[in-house]
């Protein structure tokens, strides 16, 4: 059935727009209406069905496969989709589950199967998407075409968790779109930084997962957050991301079952999920992606830079960790006090702070500007002080919102978020007064 893509990159060179279109989509549309006209008595259709078919009587989840790769098709030979990244998606998704169920005969083991969806969708959509290039005749380095098979087989990963495993339709229209943006990006990525990225990056993974300072969810999201920023940043940018993840997964565990008792402790044992990664990171990571695109001339028309995106990370990562160690430390202590009114509120109270929490959260701010006063010579003294200031800024706007919005606006994921915002933007305003660079 994925195979069936392969015919887009063939038909892209037929002047008629409007039959090369249909030359592209015909095979899956036929596939969908065959899906869609067989019964429980065909004899085709115990080799396609899923679970939910036999149940339904019908192939909706191979006619949803098969009009969602239609659709891609339309993006691909209609509006400008690269044919190599068509192509590697629907691949990546058919071969990877593909692995996934090999995998599956050896180890039932949720973390052993998703490993083995990921490692075979990045081989096979690598294999795609040169053999795509071959065929179509673009220009397309292999560091590239590794980079994007490894997001979007880490992407399609997370999906299926956070959705439905079997549900690829959808999985397959967000990874396409999010690999297309990728794609587009003006960024040199070389074979020595996604080899790098993909080592440092698995191990990370195990390491939060085995040491269970996340879910699934949680570490598959993190180590693709970790290889785009290595990737599309600078180690120096992973080093204060890896920094929050490190730092504030193990601050979660310290003293746990005195955090319980005290009923402030998080859930699942302290193992951080994608809400709470991705409310944490969505900032940092919408920065490194402007960063990588800054040379682009919309993105420069707009006045914005590469270092202004570097202090908006710094603030943002560096208020997540401060924001971290302030509630895990924090808690600890009695007597917490609300930032609003400083009255004695019950631990675990949201707006409540102590004043060693507030010297836990400094320390974090603290760390991830020395790592960026020591990664990048031109940030200097004054660029540290600045990632401090956003850091706290970030940091004090959460327990600000914590005592006024939170759990009657928005809830602490929410809270999260846009305390990193505000960080983020404190970094923008601070860097652009007094003209920091990197």
């Amino acid at each position: 059935m994925a195979s069936l893509a392969l015919v887009a990159p063939l038909v892209v060179s037929i002047e008629e727009p409007a039959l090369a279109t249909v030359a592209a989509i015909g095979p899956f549309l036929l596939v969908a209406v065959f899906a869609l006209s067989v019964n429980e008595e065909h004899a085709l259709f115990d080799l396609f069905a899923r679970p939910g078919d036999r149940r339904d009587g019908t192939l909706y989840s191979l006619a949803g496969f098969s009009l969602a790769a239609a659709g891609m098709a339309i993006l691909s030979v209609g509006f400008g989709m690269p044919a190599h990244v068509y192509v590697g998606t629907i691949v990546l998704l058919a071969l990877g589950n593909l692995a996934g169920q090999v995998t599956r005969t050896v180890s039932m083991g949720t973390v052993v199967v998703t490993a083995g969806f990921v490692a075979g969708g990045v081989i096979a959509a690598t294999a795609a998407q040169l053999f795509t290039v071959e065929l179509s005749g673009a220009s397309v380095s292999l560091p590239r075409i590794v980079f994007l098979a490894a997001s979007g087989g880490l992407l399609a990963a997370l999906l299926r968790e956070l959705l439905f495993e079997r549900d690829h339709a959808l999985v397959m229209l967000c990874v396409g779109l999010v690999l297309w943006l990728f794609a587009a990006i003006p960024v040199e990525i070389t074979a020595t930084r996604i080899g790098v990225a993909l080592a440092v990056t698995v191990l990370l993974g195990y390491a939060s997962y085995a040491l269970e300072t996340a879910s699934l969810a949680g570490m598959l999201t993190g180590v693709l957050l970790s290889l785009l920023t290595i990737v599309l940043g600078d180690y120096g940018w992973f080093l204060m991301l890896v920094a929050f993840f490190g730092i504030g997964g193990l601050s979660s565990k310290y003293r746990y079952e005195i955090k319980r008792e005290r009923g402030i402790a998080e859930e699942n044992e302290g193992a951080r999920g994608t809400g709470n990664v991705l409310a944490n990171s969505l900032v940092a990571l919408v920065a490194v992606l402007g960063a990588a695109a800054s040379s682009h001339e919309f993105v420069s028309g707009l006045g914005l830079s590469e270092a202004l995106f570097f202090y908006a990370f710094a603030g943002a990562v560096g208020a997540a960790l401060a924001d971290t160690l302030s509630s895990e430390i924090g808690g600890l202590y009695d007597n917490p006090r609300l930032i609003t009114t400083f009255e004695v509120v019950d631990p675990g109270t949201d707006g409540a702070v102590t004043w060693q929490g507030e010297l836990a959260g400094f320390a974090g701010a603290l760390t991830v500007a020395g790592i960026a006063f020591v990664g990048f010579d031109a940030v200097g003294t004054l660029g540290a002080v600045c990632v401090v200031a956003a850091s706290a800024v970030g940091m004090t706007v959460d327990s600000l919102l914590g005592a006024t919005i939170e759990g009657r606006v928005t809830g602490n994921q929410g809270v999260n978020f846009l305390a990193t915002l505000a960080a983020a933007v404190m970094g923008i305003t601070l860097a652009t007064a007094v003209g920091l660079s990197i």
